[in-house]
């Protein structure tokens, strides 16, 4: 696999805010935007982790929060904290999740509203808090994280992928929203990227055969593959797409 990048001088400056941004998708998301020399701010949960995406950055301009995005008032307080550090955010990359396991019976209504919480409710209120920058600066790129598990008809999680469903009607309705201030909103559906979560907690050689035979692409998926299609969609030169849902999962679907 080549190791040569595109470079989208629109992306230069720019602010752009990260959730779920210290491990797995999420850095690879945070170097990539790093590498267009953007400045890149990111939240997450695990600050050990985190500080080593941010360790690798280098000098480029990056600023670390700890955050649980379940927790509205501190995703709301990080982004305030972006804005008077970097500058305004016209970037957003919603992208923290977590693709726990659950069989349908013992699922509570306590735990369903928590996995919605964690897989979509955040998306649109980090939305609502960046839309004042986006509006001011007439121009914003804002991206969800979908999943392709719920067009898969894949069981074991049915939370998650009733909430990765949603991120589809919630960027259409978005896009049609904030369309107005020049403002894009689009989704991503990745496949099964192979994390290293992904390989300590589900990976096992079934299930890698069984993939490798679903995917029109005979090899294994990386965050990088999802952070090139995350660079593109940001940048100048998907200036005219919005309101659309990108799958990439090597062709499995």
């Amino acid at each position: 696999m080549t190791t040569a990048h595109a470079i989208y001088p629109s992306l230069a400056g720019r602010v752009v805010f990260v959730t779920g941004g210290g491990s797995g998708i999420g850095a690879a998301i945070v170097a990539a935007f790093a590498r267009q020399n953007s400045k890149v701010a990111f939240v997450d949960i695990d600050e050990k982790a985190a500080a080593a995406v941010q360790a690798g950055l280098g000098d480029a301009p990056s600023y670390f929060e700890r955050c649980d995005v379940r927790d509205l008032a501190a995703l709301r307080r990080a982004i305030q904290n972006v804005r008077e550090r970097l500058g305004p955010i016209t970037v957003l990359i919603n992208n923290a999740a977590r693709d726990d396991r659950h069989a349908s019976e013992e699922v509570t209504p306590e735990y369903w509203d928590e996995r919605f919480a964690v897989n979509l409710k955040h998306q649109f209120f980090a939305a609502q808090a960046v839309l004042p920058d986006m509006k001011a600066a007439k121009w914003g790129s804002i991206i969800n994280f979908g999943s392709s598990s719920w067009m898969t008809g894949q069981g074991g999680m049915v939370a998650y992928t009733a909430a990765k469903s949603a991120v589809l009607g919630l960027t259409r309705s978005l896009a049609r929203d904030f369309g107005p201030y020049n403002i894009r909103v689009n989704a991503i559906a990745p496949g099964w990227i192979l994390t290293e979560r992904q390989r300590s907690l589900w990976l096992t050689p079934e299930s890698k055969a069984r993939l490798m035979e679903a995917q029109c692409l005979k090899r294994e998926l990386n965050g990088e593959d999802i952070a090139r299609v995350v660079l593109f969609m940001a940048s100048d030169e998907a200036a005219a797409i919005t309101s659309q849902h990108y799958v990439v999962d090597g062709g499995r679907l």
